[in-house]
């Protein structure tokens, strides 16, 4: 029969490798140039942070991690996706390739860097909690936060930068079930109710840009003009 030990070991290493999945989900994320792999790239990225969820709460015997892990299964790979195809059009997602300020090498080379830097700014954070609570969530979820960051920074459609935010989000949780084990299942619901309030929100706004303008560049909402109107035509 397996020690407790034993099945510990072993979740903590199945965990240790969801986290690297999730990295190179978030690498990936950085390198994709189409609107629909954005999307599916946070799917799978919110199912490895769900699945971190559930082998942390089997290891340290947390239902609170299992209840959390049950919002993000539910809110993050299902209901966001079905917000944003039901408020958005499918031309959005037709979209072959997505506006972006760096090339895919150029942004890779700093992704990577900025998951190095991931990492020397968890040391501290680890330093401090006690050695039975130490996991690789930590590096890995800050450096989803800081590439999830990039994304929003150099991309120049509406809707990859949504999902940028969401990956900043996915990051920030990703490290946080790793320091607050005991999270009430209050404050999980409220903090994943704001964050599909803001994609229906979004998408209502960037169904609405697309409409008027024709297009999802953030860009080219500095070009708008407003229309002159009959007095200033006469002046004219």
């Amino acid at each position: 029969m397996m020690s407790a030990s034993s099945a510990a070991s072993i979740l903590a290493s199945l965990n240790a490798l969801a986290g690297g999945l999730f990295l190179l989900s978030a690498f990936a994320m950085v390198a994709t140039r189409q609107t629909r792999g954005c999307l599916l790239l946070f799917i799978y990225q919110s199912l490895l942070l769900a699945a971190s969820a559930f082998l942390l709460a089997g290891e340290y015997g947390s239902w609170h991690l299992a209840e959390v892990g049950v919002v993000n299964l539910i809110s993050k790979p299902i209901v966001v996706p079905w917000i944003l195809r039901r408020t958005l059009s499918s031309e959005v997602y037709t979209r072959r390739e997505i506006d972006q300020v760096l090339n895919i090498p150029t942004s890779l080379t700093i992704a990577l860097l900025l998951a190095i830097l991931a990492y020397f700014l968890a040391v501290p954070i680890l330093g401090a909690v006690a050695p039975p609570f130490r996991s690789a969530n930590v590096p890995i979820g800050l450096a989803g936060l800081l590439l999830g960051a990039y994304t929003l920074a150099v991309r120049r459609e509406a809707v990859p930068m949504l999902i940028g935010i969401l990956a900043m989000e996915n990051g920030a949780f990703f490290a946080g079930i790793a320091l607050s084990r005991e999270l009430p299942l209050i404050v999980e619901l409220a903090i994943a109710s704001d964050g599909l309030v803001l994609v229906f929100v979004s998408g209502v706004l960037v169904r609405t840009i697309q409409h008027r303008i024709g297009s999802t560049r953030v860009g080219e909402l500095a070009t708008l003009r407003e229309a002159a109107s009959p007095r200033e035509e006469e002046t004219a």
